[in-house]
């Protein structure tokens, strides 16, 4: 099993942590008390589960407990890899005014009572048997985009995972809400006029046929792909996790069916890919 333990101070990111291994395939339990470590530990493996990331901050009961229970670990096989977050006094107190959110530690917990400053160093105080077990990362001056990036080459997780959906539409319906790129192929030849092929969509041999044969089609097809295959490194870098690219075309049923296709096929080695077709959804309907 590769079992990741994130810990560390409220605020200093601990959720975006917990969310990046998510995206990656980690099973993920947020703020375990450290005493049920071994038995969830224990339960997910024998349930089958190999990526497994737990959360344990100072809210966790039998806190001190953590050593003796990665040492315990250990001896089982698995190696867990412990991160710790943390962040200067004066970046948490912003972070949580900006937020309006209160301190775990100021109005329950093991120290009730306290002002948000008085929290936040007492939320230190009782993590400091923990930061010294594992990889500390200070985040006062991250940006939340950059610490994903800095817990993806700790973890040697690469780049995030990315669904490219390619989405062909007609205007005359309008632009898709969930489109990031639209690309607009009315000015292509359209088999619509072939009458042989105007009951036919672009799902169809003829109208592919009609469509391989156009200079300007190829034409168009190069030219997009060319431009995904230069930016899409660049998207997955900023931590996407979806990208659709919206063809439309006039009636959404020939020429923006057979580039959507066309350019899932494509790039279907490379990324998941998924292909919907909204006018001939529609049509169905």
């Amino acid at each position: 099993m590769q079992l990741v333990l994130l810990s560390g101070l409220s605020g200093s990111g601990k959720s975006i942590a917990l969310d990046v291994l998510e995206d990656s395939g980690y099973y993920c339990v947020d703020n375990l008390p450290a005493a049920l470590l071994l038995d969830v530990v224990k339960f997910l493996g024998d349930a089958g589960h190999d990526r497994v990331a737990v959360s344990v901050d100072a809210r966790s009961v039998a806190l001190s407990s953590l050593p003796e229970h990665l040492a315990a670990l250990k001896t089982r096989g698995v190696q867990p890899t412990l991160l710790f977050l943390e962040a200067s006094g004066p970046t948490l107190l912003r972070r949580f005014s900006e937020t309006r959110r209160s301190h775990p530690l100021a109005g329950s917990g093991p120290a009730p009572g306290l002002t948000l400053d008085e929290a936040i160093e007492r939320e230190r105080t009782l993590l400091a048997g923990v930061c010294e077990l594992g990889h500390r990362i200070d985040t006062s001056a991250l940006q939340p985009k950059v610490l994903r990036n800095w817990i993806k080459d700790l973890l040697g997780l690469g780049e995030g995972s990315l669904t490219l959906l390619f989405e062909s539409f007609a205007f005359r319906d309008g632009i898709p809400l969930d489109a990031d790129w639209v690309l607009d192929a009315r000015m292509l030849p359209n088999p619509h006029y072939e009458p042989e092929l105007r009951a036919l969509t672009g799902l169809d041999a003829p109208v592919i046929a009609y469509l391989e044969r156009q200079e300007k089609v190829g034409a168009f097809l190069e030219d997009v792909r060319a431009f995904l295959a230069r930016w899409l490194p660049d998207v997955r870098r900023d931590n996407r996790s979806y990208l659709t690219v919206a063809i439309g075309c006039t009636g959404g049923r020939h020429r923006s069916v057979y580039l959507a296709e066309a350019l899932a096929r494509a790039f279907g080695a490379q990324t998941r890919v998924l292909v919907r077709h909204r006018g001939l959804a529609a049509a169905a309907e």
